[in-house]
């Protein structure tokens, strides 16, 4: 269900200019952060949870949390 929901917001999606470097550091990525993490995002076996205000990504190695109501993601790091 919540995983629904932000595949049908993917085009809200982003992040801020300090989440990209922050994001790219957990991550140990040098890629763009935003796409990178959309296609963790649409990944069959990823699972998204909701805590509050913002959804937490579950995928491979890593958590990225997303904003719900802006899909601004916040962070992301190594499980």
């Amino acid at each position: 269900m919540h995983k629904n929901i932000l595949l049908e917001n993917v085009d809200k999606i982003h992040t801020t200019e300090m989440g990209v470097g922050r994001i790219q550091k957990n991550l140990g990525i040098s890629e763009e952060p935003v796409s990178y993490c959309i296609s963790k995002l649409k990944q069959e076996n990823s699972s998204v949870t909701k805590e509050g205000k913002n959804y937490y990504v579950n995928v491979d190695d890593c958590i990225i949390t997303i904003n719900s109501s802006s899909f601004t993601i916040i962070t992301a790091h190594k499980k």
